[in-house]
């Protein structure tokens, strides 16, 4: 691991910002870097209410998009709503079919079977709702390279309505409207909405032309938070508001889908927490079996179907953590005995492997590997991939490079899809490596942790804990603040715990004198070199240990490098 301070601001600001706020120098510092520099920032950040959300009319097309929508209502047609399988995809579905569903009598959700139909809009979908009397379709988390499909829908009478977030082409589908920040000719605001946010602001904004209370909003915003967490996107703006809003509803008034999830939950709920707990769960019905299925489960108002369908989900997603860790396997040792570990980037393909985790295992190798990483399987007669990229490095750019030899791609910066031929893989993983070779830096291809600020452990205490915990919620553009203190040793209780005792409960001392507890996980490998009193430092978070109602302040150690 290479470390990176994030820039310090100048001295004069931090204590022009310290004496406005009236608080510690370091969280002056630390507001600073996060680009809060007045009162008035500070107070958006600290206290995100409805106010601060955007004018969901200017973002491009939606006037027209409502009046559709309007229009379908009034007329009494056929809606259907069709979202991803994923998990931004299956929350916007269960978000603008729960606000419309006693608005439009007839109204049909629908996600695409992943193995049957891929990703995006579907001509098999176009023409169940063709089959089913549907005149408008309204598309979330998808449909922006949807060209092909759009055009054959508005040839049977269908319009479209597409809500997506992903990077458009030049040439936009032949869509009624299209909501999509990132849209060149769009002035709204902020452009790091996930599908589900832009769901939201599509009932915000017909919640604004219906006028019923704005309170009845609030309890969507739990999907919309998820959504954010799950599809890591930044939060910050707009988001940071969205999720701040959802978790506090996720706390007092969660959804009958969340409550079994929840259970295994205290009662102060994370981003981490819809990340590795809600969101897999989620995702693991379009996974292994069906995302409808994550969709019932999300709209459900009963407690016995809810609790039914979340079983099936909990027996999905422990299949799924056993497949994805069986093809992880495969996949390294497919890299280790081609000899490829030495190589820039990771294509690895067998027809075997299952199409609902290879965006897991994609992620996995990049933990393993450290580079952009592309994992395939045979979807019928086709090759289906999943993307995962490094910090720093566009792999959509180098997708479109090696367009020649797909069929079709989509995503974003960080993760994306594509479709090749059989005969267009050796051509297509030549062309990603060269394209990676070329244009990858040689600190993309080592992991980077970023802190904040060099601090004693005398500056460690509750009142510093207190204000931190405030600038959640946390994630990527407003990461929890992390910090490195230099010239530790082992004070004499440093030990390895955990089951397979790889963890490490750390008892140090700073060339101060000041101590700390600690716990690093999976660090346990370093005890021995600890033991023998070489200096060290250590990059860590501040944290709070709770241990039989005893709580005691400690430091969550992410990483350790001893000094020469």
């Amino acid at each position: 691991m290479q470390w990176k301070v994030i820039p310090i601001p100048e001295k004069s600001k931090i204590e022009q910002l310290q004496k406005t706020l009236g608080v510690p120098s370091m969280v002056a510092q630390i507001l600073l870097q996060r680009g809060i520099e007045s009162f008035d920032k500070a107070k958006i950040f600290f206290r995100p209410e409805w106010s601060h959300l955007h004018d969901p009319f200017l973002m491009e097309d939606m006037k027209v998009a409502t009046d559709r929508i309007l229009s379908a209502i009034a007329q009494n047609e056929k809606v259907m709503i069709f979202g991803d399988y994923d998990v931004d995809g299956t929350t916007s579905v269960a978000l603008v079919y729960s606000f419309l569903k006693n608005k439009i009598q007839i109204l049909h959700p629908y996600i695409p079977d992943r193995y049957k139909e891929g990703y995006g809009i579907s001509k098999i979908g176009i023409d169940v709702a063709n089959q089913n009397g549907i005149s408008l379709i309204i598309a979330l988390d998808c449909g922006i390279k949807a060209m092909e499909e759009v055009t054959y829908a508005k040839s049977l009478g269908i319009d479209f309505i597409i809500c997506d977030h992903h990077q458009p082409d030049d040439e936009l589908p032949e869509a009624i409207a299209i909501l999509d920040p990132k849209r060149k000719d769009c002035n709204y605001p902020y452009k790091e909405l996930c599908g589900c946010g832009i769901g939201f602001k599509l009932i915000q904004a017909l919640q604004i032309i219906i006028g019923s209370p704005e309170s009845e909003l609030a309890s969507y915003t739990d999907l919309v938070a998820t959504a954010i967490a799950a599809d890591i996107v930044p939060i910050s703006g707009e988001n940071r508001t969205l999720t701040f809003l959802g978790i506090k509803q996720l706390k007092n008034f969660p959804r009958i889908g969340f409550q079994f999830f929840l259970k295994s939950l205290k009662n102060s709920i994370t981003v981490t927490d819809l990340i590795f707990v809600i969101a897999p769960r989620i995702n693991a019905a379009g996974r292994m079996d069906h995302g409808l299925n994550a969709v019932r489960l999300l709209i459900s108002t009963e407690l016995e179907e809810a609790l039914s369908i979340s079983r099936s989900i909990e027996f999905f997603n422990t299949e799924r953590k056993s497949t994805d860790e069986r093809i992880t396997k495969e996949a390294i040792q497919q890299i280790e005995l081609n000899q490829e570990q030495e190589k820039s980037s990771t294509v690895v393909f067998h027809p075997s492997w299952h199409k609902g985790v290879i965006g897991i295992v994609a992620s996995r190798l990049i933990e393993q590997y450290y580079r952009p990483t592309v994992v395939l399987t045979k979807s019928d007669e086709l090759l289906s991939g999943s993307v995962r990229s490094v910090s720093g490095f566009d792999v959509y750019q180098a997708l479109h490079a090696c367009k020649d030899f797909m069929i079709q791609f989509g995503g974003h910066k960080y993760a994306a899809g594509l479709t090749l031929g059989l005969d267009q893989f050796k051509g297509f993983k030549a062309a990603f490596d060269a394209y990676v070779v070329k244009n990858i830096k040689p600190d993309q291809l080592k992991p980077t942790l970023i802190y904040d600020s060099l601090i004693d452990f005398a500056e460690l205490n509750e009142k510093l804990l207190r204000i931190l915990n405030q600038m959640a919620p946390f994630g990527p553009k407003n990461m929890r603040p992390t910090f490195v203190t230099m010239g530790c040793k082992d004070k004499g209780g440093t030990r390895l715990v955990g089951q397979d005792k790889n963890h490490l409960k750390l008892e140090l001392i700073d060339c101060n004198g000041d101590t700390i507890h600690g716990i690093g996980f999976g660090l346990g490998s370093h005890l021995l070199k600890i033991k023998e009193q070489i200096s060290f430092s250590v990059l860590y978070t501040l944290d709070e240990n709770d241990f039989n109602g005893i709580k005691s302040l400690q430091i969550k150690v992410k990483d350790l490098k001893f000094e020469e």
